[in-house]
């Protein structure tokens, strides 16, 4: 199948998935949404056992497309629901997906971008690659990725990582814990197949059956957090303040806040 904003290979038992909007840098679209959620229907049902995610160009993601940050504030609030209820989809299939799953980020990785990047099981990154939970500088609200990154970093970091909106290297997030390693960009993905090799060298069913366990016991939790950070992510779109940082952004000038 076919992919228009990313390729899909298998290389033996590896599943290579690569965004592949360069010239965008890699931004999320609903296009991409929909090929990513398709690539790892497919990765999962594939030979398999591993899969690696990364992006074509200088960027592994930069977070929402500016196309679509143009027409959300013209959104009725039942297609802003919708909206946020795919997002929260994609997050929470990256989190969940059953096989290992290797995020080789060779550069910036923002926003949504970076929730992509930090939701897999191991994340490698190139000193180049830079992140960043950057929504509050628009207006907006990073509801859906919160309910990973308290998981991941503990309440006091996600709170001083969201509420700043500060962009950090690739060292400071390898210390704390959202990277798994730093790998120079020449040998980043020679290093995620070698971690991919020594995966496929364990027990299928042990993998398999640990990952399920620990998706499973948290389940619950995650599910209904996610129900109360989509209704904030819909609901933040209809305000004046997201309204006036989208405006700002797209016209490269300070915000004026209302509030």
């Amino acid at each position: 199948m076919d992919y228009p904003t990313l390729t899909l290979g298998y290389e033996g038992a590896l599943a290579l998935i690569t965004l592949n909007r360069p010239e965008k840098r890699n931004a999320i679209s609903p296009r991409m949404i929909d090929d990513l959620l398709g690539a790892l229907d497919a990765a999962e049902a594939s030979a398999a056992r591993v899969a690696i995610l990364t992006g074509a160009g200088k960027a592994f993601c930069a977070g929402m497309d500016l196309e679509v940050l143009r027409t959300i504030s013209s959104q009725t609030p039942e297609q802003n629901l919708q909206d946020s209820r795919r997002m929260a989809q994609l997050f929470r299939r990256l989190w969940s997906f059953p096989k290992p799953l290797i995020a080789a980020v060779n550069g910036p990785a923002l926003a949504g971008g970076c929730a992509v990047a930090t939701l897999a099981d191991f994340t490698l990154a190139a000193p180049e690659a830079t992140f960043g939970y950057t929504e509050v500088r628009i207006g907006f609200v990073p509801a859906i990725v919160s309910v990973f990154l308290r998981r991941r970093v503990g309440e006091g970091v996600a709170r001083e990582l969201l509420l700043t909106a500060r962009i950090f290297p690739a060292t400071e997030a390898r210390e704390l814990g959202l990277v798994s390693e730093v790998v120079a960009a020449a040998a980043l993905l020679a290093r995620a197949r070698e971690l991919a090799g020594t995966l496929v060298a364990h027990s299928p069913t042990g993998l398999l059956a640990t990952k399920k366990l620990m998706v499973e016991c948290q389940e619950p939790t995650i599910d209904r957090e996610l129900s109360l950070a989509i209704a904030a992510n819909a609901a933040v779109r209809s305000t004046p303040d997201f309204r006036e940082g989208v405006a700002s952004f797209l016209e490269k000038r300070p915000p004026k806040w209302s509030s």
